[in-house]
């Protein structure tokens, strides 16, 4: 009960976000207002969101990430399985949140401090499937090789994005990340 709780109010906190953003654009809009279009104290914001730019960025994408890599096939080549789980959750997010992506992606190109801040929180993406390759090959976490596969891959994913954003939204975005790794998987020939 209490989790979903959580869990309702993270979605009227992001929805408010998401509207009033919509409506007056992202650096007019101000926590306070946030809070009170979703009927909760700027510390409950805070609480849920460490800062503005995340209830923009802020989804709770790492542990399904996790658990999809984990549930590829062990024999996969690691491009391959991180291709299957990207696309197949952009995918998935473009089904079920399009509007939402779609704002998240303009506000990437438009707002600084929001590119910024996905810089870090794919930190914590890339985090998460680096210790899911590592046990998969039986090499540690933070062995440099995987660090480097997993940052070229989200490197990938990100400038697919930020150039999807940058014309237009036009168009298929999951199928734009996939030539973009293909490219990558091919030894990023020009």
């Amino acid at each position: 009960m209490r989790e979903r709780k959580k869990l309702r109010t993270r979605i009227a906190i992001r929805g408010a976000a998401h509207r009033l953003i919509a409506e007056q654009g992202y650096e007019a809009t101000t926590v306070e207002q946030i809070a009170a279009a979703a009927e909760v104290s700027p510390s409950t914001v805070f609480r849920y969101f460490p800062a503005k730019e995340d209830i923009v960025l802020g989804d709770a994408y790492d542990p399904a990430l996790g658990a999809a890599l984990r549930g590829r096939p062990r024999g996969e080549p690691p491009l391959e399985s991180l291709r299957h789980v990207l696309t197949g959750t952009l995918a998935a997010s473009l089904a079920t949140g399009e509007q939402e992506l779609r704002q998240r992606t303009r506000l990437m190109v438009e707002v600084p401090a929001i590119r910024l801040r996905m810089a870090e929180s794919m930190s914590g993406t890339a985090a998460v499937l680096a210790d899911v390759l590592a046990a998969r090959s039986g090499r540690a976490p933070d062995d440099l090789a995987v660090r480097v596969f997993v940052a070229a891959v989200l490197g990938t994913l990100r400038e697919v994005t930020l150039y999807w954003g940058e014309h237009g939204q036009e168009g298929d975005l999951v199928a734009m990340v996939d030539r973009a790794l293909g490219a990558l998987e091919d030894g990023l020939t020009l």
